[in-house]
């Protein structure tokens, strides 16, 4: 798989791959199939680390902000939008069904699209909709509902070509916002979620028909997803469950260690995917969880740091650029701080209170934040301190599905609406 590399523990490593060259590279990996590093096919993006390796950016915004390519009215849903080429998924919800739309990511409109039923109902009063962001792989479209079923679309043409009912399949468990946990494609496998009884905390389907491969842990779910990487040359699924990080064997889910770690209390979650570096992981979550970096051994993780006042994110996965890491810190709804954290240490470098909460993404020397009021900002990714560089309203506010920046395009929705904005340099 085409990832960066970490050879040492520190701030002067971690060099970004040129972004220019990586634009133009393919990825054979299982994980991707055809897809570019210029695309978004999945949560976080290509390699799940939240880091954009597309051609580069604009580095000044017209006052107005970013040129609006289009946007259009969406239904209620937490699950972010993911690009393969000129094809966007948005997976949402209109009135009892649940949606799968293919939009022409050049003007929005409609390609094909598919729906089912849905009875979800959130216990809270929030949003009804879907939350985990789909993924597209190798041709295919999948799709994971709130209410727990797991689809397989043609992404050509939106044919459904299976469809699994994790609560009749697993027993999955509810929770308290439905199911969240994004589907990894890896291989010829699909890694799924479920948190459901009888060995299938973690399961494993065919890509070509939904049969089950293999089960794996007893654990509820949390609203982490799974990620997965080469270390030592073993490629190695990691899934943090409602109890622990849980390292797998992709063939057969053979556990490789599994590592209790969990926020105190009871009514609690987690939603930040682990981040692997080489053979580093570092973890985070509030309710007192806190942030972890644990180094990988096959007999168990060693613990390098673990602090609850460093950067514990509620729900958005941080990222790391040369040696740091950048997150927000605190409950959404208490207020978060965006924070530059050293990596090898756990120390906080700077905090930038006032901002709410929101996504981060890594693009070149720069990170693009977009909080939960729908402003956008840029901030070079630096531990000198914050000192954002552009600012832009692009949505109205109740934004929490995480945003795709693909080939230059920024695809970011709200509650009620989708908007691609173009963010290319100049050619």
């Amino acid at each position: 798989m085409y990832r960066l590399k970490l050879t040492t523990i520190g701030a002067s490593v971690w060099r970004g791959v040129g972004l220019a060259v990586a634009a133009f590279v393919s990825v054979g990996s299982p994980l991707l199939g055809a897809t570019t590093v210029s695309d978004w096919p999945q949560l976080l993006g290509p390699q799940r680390d939240g880091v954009y390796l597309g051609p580069p950016l604009a580095k000044v915004w017209p006052k107005e902000g970013p040129p609006v390519v289009w946007k259009r009215e969406v239904g209620p849903g937490l699950a972010g939008p993911a690009v393969s080429g000129e094809r966007l998924i948005l997976f949402h919800r209109r009135e009892e069904r649940a949606v799968v739309e293919c939009l022409d990511s050049r003007t929005g409109k409609a390609m094909w699209k598919g729906d089912y039923a849905t009875e979800y109902r959130d216990d809270f009063g929030f949003d009804e909709g879907p939350r985990a962001t789909p993924t597209i792989a190798d041709g295919r479209v999948f799709t994971y509902g709130a209410e727990g079923r797991l689809s397989c679309w043609q992404l050509a043409t939106g044919a459904l070509l299976w469809t699994v009912d994790a609560v009749k399949e697993f027993a999955s468990q509810k929770g308290f916002f439905g199911r969240a946990a994004s589907p990894l494609v890896e291989s010829d496998l699909v890694i799924l979620m479920p948190g459901g009884r009888e060995g299938a905390g973690v399961v494993a389907l065919d890509v070509a028909t939904g049969k089950v491969r293999w089960k794996a842990t007893g654990d509820e779910a949390s609203y982490a997803s799974p990620t997965v990487a080469d270390i030592r040359g073993r490629r190695i699924i990691f899934a943090l469950t409602r109890e622990a990080l849980v390292a797998l064997q992709p063939k057969d889910g053979q556990i490789i260690f599994r590592h209790p770690w969990r926020p105190r209390g009871n009514a609690t979650v987690s939603a930040a995917t682990p981040l692997v570096l080489d053979d580093f992981i570092f973890l985070s979550a509030s309710y007192g969880a806190g942030a972890s970096l644990l180094r990988f051994q096959e007999r168990g993780p060693v613990e390098i740091w673990s602090r609850d006042d460093a950067l514990s994110n509620h729900y958005a996965t941080s990222v790391q650029h040369n040696g740091f890491l950048f997150g927000w810190h605190g409950r959404q709804e208490q207020g978060c701080e965006l924070r530059c954290v050293e990596l090898k240490t756990g120390k906080v470098r700077w905090s930038e209170a006032g901002l709410k909460a929101g996504s981060v993404t890594l693009a070149g020397e720069e990170l693009l934040l977009l909080t939960e009021k729908g402003l956008l900002i840029r901030v070079p990714a630096t531990p000198a301190g914050f000192k954002a560089s552009a600012q832009a309203q692009i949505l109205p506010s109740e934004v929490r599905a995480l945003p795709a920046l693909a080939n230059g395009y920024l695809f970011a929705r709200s509650k009620a609406q989708l908007v691609c904005l173009d963010l290319r340099a100049e050619p």
